[in-house]
């Protein structure tokens, strides 16, 4: 799928490069899928010639705004916003049910371990404060029976995460019982299958829209946007949502 690959280059200067990651790209190489070959970090620096280094993260299964450093200093310096939660991040996403007008998902997460890449950390923690807000942008019912329900519903949902917990958006949205579709380790089976077999949705409904950081030494606020691709454009025409 991803043989030959350009990615599509959001912005770029002689300190940054910011990438609109497809879903399905591993941000870089990872223990976890051991198996994959292509890393978007791999990819964009053959692309452009230049080593690059990762500032922050996006599920593989998420698409978007993705970041990276064009040297190891100003990875730090970005890391730092990052970490201090300076920076702003705004994500679109289609979840189940009707997703109230707006609010504040304030819901403490514990850090999901992996057996192979964290086999050196306790599992003995507690959970993580993790922030959520979320707004409403549009709802849809649809005349068919999933599960129990004669009809099913879905919400356009706009997610800006407040700290940067693994999997948070989708464990959040999960917490309130608005799963997100396409979300095969969250989410609910029989939407899933609902929307594959109507919609012919195979990939995770979450989209990092927009980044929202600090130059790290104009210290200009730089507002990076990262287009919709053409599965999610087709999905909100067919569900009739508009942002």
């Amino acid at each position: 799928m991803f043989e030959n690959y350009e990615l599509e280059i959001l912005y770029e200067d002689e300190y940054l490069v910011a990438i609109n990651k497809p879903t399905g790209l591993l941000v870089h190489k990872s223990m976890i899928d051991k198996h994959e070959i292509y890393f978007a970090m791999k990819i964009l620096s053959k692309q452009i010639g230049k080593w690059v280094y990762p500032i922050h993260r996006l599920d593989k299964p998420t698409s978007g705004v993705l970041l990276f450093a064009l040297d190891s200093h100003t990875a730090k310096l970005m890391g730092e916003q990052f970490s201090s939660h300076t920076i702003e991040k705004t994500y679109i996403a289609i979840g189940r049910g009707y997703v109230e007008s707006e609010g504040v998902i304030e819901h403490a997460l514990l850090e999901k371990l992996d057996k192979i890449s964290d086999k050196d950390k306790s599992e003995l923690q507690e959970a993580k404060e993790a922030t959520t807000a979320f707004r409403c942008l549009g709802q849809v019912e649809i005349d068919a029976k999933v599960g129990r329900y004669d009809t099913v519903r879905y919400s356009l949902v706009e997610l800006k995460p407040h700290t940067g917990r693994k999997h948070q958006l989708r464990r959040h949205m999960k917490h309130i019982n608005h799963h997100l579709l396409g979300d095969t380790k969250y989410g609910r089976g029989e939407h899933n299958k609902f929307v594959r077999e109507q919609y012919d949705i195979h990939r995770l409904m979450l989209h990092a829209l927009r980044l929202e950081v600090k130059h790290p030494y104009t210290e200009e606020k730089l507002v990076i946007q990262a287009p919709l691709d053409e599965v999610f454009l087709r999905v909100l025409k067919e569900f009739k949502f508009s942002m």
